[in-house]
Parts: structure tokens; sequence; C-alpha cells
């Protein structure tokens, strides 16, 4: 138990305050709808309701992945925390189809709800902490990249740093962004069939909640299942095979492949060098690379593999110019 405890104190911090913060809304929510009936209310209460579910799993997923490799699992449990994700999108699929249909139903059997204040004053304070988690969720991102910036600007520097966050950084973000636009969107409603006779207006909020909720579904499963297949990360590839080449002993890059396991990153690395070296010098050269590489952010594991200069260049090495502008 004490095992478990440790894990869970690594679990990702943006996605256990969402699920504290969309559970007590989902309560405050549904309180709300029981109370007034107002079916934008109700899709509301079930956005909230799968975002705490959904992020609660990713908290748990995200603690457990940290758990170190096994006999029987030696690459660890990193893409545990991509598994877990794929399944809670499936509680978020069921509570859009649910908040879909209701929409439809209020739109073809309109009814006027009650209690105006009580709704909106709900949903603005749920606007509220929601934005409040959304930007906590924009910190994290900015954490993840390591960009330092503050301020406004991480509200704008957050979108462009999203491919690059942690998956549970990046689903908490996302939820909370529908989350708030979709609490707005649901207060206009609710003050457009209050003023007016169009009292539709809270079933399309709610049919344009749910197909926002369902595209989190669907862009969540995407990415995550390319994490279970275990996707390639292009960009590190890159930056590590120029810096492998730097090496003076290295003579060539023969391939870099570079894995990612949920939150962390496995390199493997074939080089060449003078089929003259000693055993002693190539293991020499494999140390000294594997401290170089496993000082970039994510990097967990390395495997260097050593072949002879056959006088082919494979990598593309910067020419000065290039180096000089970095």
């Amino acid at each position: 138990m004490g095992r478990l405890f440790k894990l869970l104190k690594n679990g990702n911090k943006s996605a256990f305050l969402a699920a504290i913060v969309n559970t007590i809304i989902a309560i405050i929510k549904g309180g709300t709808y029981i109370y007034t009936g107002n079916v934008a209310m109700f899709a509301e209460t079930m956005h909230s309701l799968g975002d705490a579910a959904n992020q609660f799993f990713v908290f748990i997923g995200s603690a457990l992945s940290k758990r170190g490799a096994t006999n029987r699992f030696p690459n660890g449990f990193g893409r545990l925390v991509h598994l877990v994700l794929l399944g809670a999108v499936i509680i978020v699929g069921i509570m859009s189809f649910e908040t879909i249909k209701e929409g439809f139903s209020h739109i073809f059997h309109p009814t006027e709800s009650t209690g105006f204040v009580i709704n909106v004053a709900v949903l603005g304070a749920a606007v509220v902490l929601e934005g409040f988690v959304l930007f906590k969720a924009m910190r994290e991102i900015m954490h993840d990249v390591g960009d330092t910036t503050s301020g406004f600007a991480v509200f704008f520097k957050s979108f462009g740093h999203l491919p690059k966050a942690k998956p549970a950084t990046k689903l908490v973000f996302m939820e909370d962004l529908v989350a708030t636009a979709g609490g707005i969107l649901a207060i206009v409603a609710i003050v457009i069939s209050h003023f007016t006779p169009f009292h539709q207006a809270e079933g399309i909020a709610s049919i344009i909640i749910g197909l926002m909720m369902f595209f989190v579904v669907g862009k969540v499963f995407l990415d995550n299942a390319a994490g279970v297949l275990g996707e390639a990360d292009e960009e590190m590839e890159d930056k590590i095979g120029e810096l492998v080449l730097r090496d003076p002993e290295v003579i060539d890059v023969v391939e870099v492949v570079v894995i990612k396991e949920g939150e962390e990153l496995h390199v493997e690395l074939e080089v060449e060098v003078d089929p003259a070296l000693t055993v002693a010098q190539a293991d020499d050269i494999k140390d000294r690379l594997e401290e170089k590489i496993l000082q970039e952010k994510g990097v967990t594991d390395v495997t260097i593999e050593f072949d002879e200069d056959d006088g082919v260049q494979r990598w593309k090495k910067q020419n000065p110019t290039e180096k000089s502008e970095e």
C-alpha cells in the first residue's frame, strides 16, 4: 500500500486537481438540474461527470506508468498511461451520446425551464473554476516543454506547445478548454431561452456541447492509440543525431530511433567509428554518449550499437553557418 501511495505522489497534478474540481462542479450542476430541469444544465452535468471520471483515471494511469521495469515487463510501464486514456475516452463518449440525445429531445419537445438566476450563477461559477484549471493545465504544458514564460503570454504559447505536452496534461487541457467554452455556450442558451420564446436554444447548446465532447474523444483516441503502438519522436531523433555527431570519435550516425513510452523516451542508436579502436576505447565512447543523451529531457534509457566506418556519410552534418546561427 505504501508503494502505491508513493507512485500516486508522482501522478499528473493537473489531472488530480481537475478531477477534484470537476467532481465538485458536477455535484452542484446535477443538483441544479434536478431543481430547474434545464437541459443545458443537464448537458453541463454530463460533461463535468465525464471529465471528472476521465481525469481521475488519467491521474491513476500517469502515476502507475512511473513504475520501474520488472522481469515480466522489462520495458517498464510507460505505455500504461495510453491504455488508461483509451479506456477513459469510452466514459466521455457515453456522456457525449447522452448529451446529444437529450438535446435533440428538447428541440422536438421544447419546455420552459425555471431557475434562471440559479442556472446562470452556477454556470458562471463553473466557468470560473474550469478556467482556473485550464490555466493550471497551460502552466503545466509550459513546464513540460521547459518554457519559463509567465503571465498572460502563457495563454497563447500553450497552444503552440500542446503537441509536445505529456499525454495526461494534453487531455486535461483539451477537456477543460471544451468545458469552459461549453459553460459559456450554455449560459448564452439559457439567456436566449429566458428572454425569448426560442426555448430550443438550450437543446441546440446541448448538442453542440456533446459534439465538442466527441471531438475530444476522437483526438484523445488517435493520440493514445499511436502511443500504445509506440510512436517515434522525430524531433528528438534529429536532435540526438546532431548531438552524437559532434563527438570527435563518431564518424557517422547510421540510425537513431526514439520511441515514446508514455512520458518517457527510449533511445536506440547505431553509429560508425574507426575499426581500429580497441574495445576499451569503444566502451569509453559509449559511456560518453550515454551520459550526454540521458541529459536530454524525458530520456530514460539508451541502447548504442557500433559499426565500422563504411566511407558513406548517411547523417547530414550541419555546416558551420548553421552552427553559428544556433
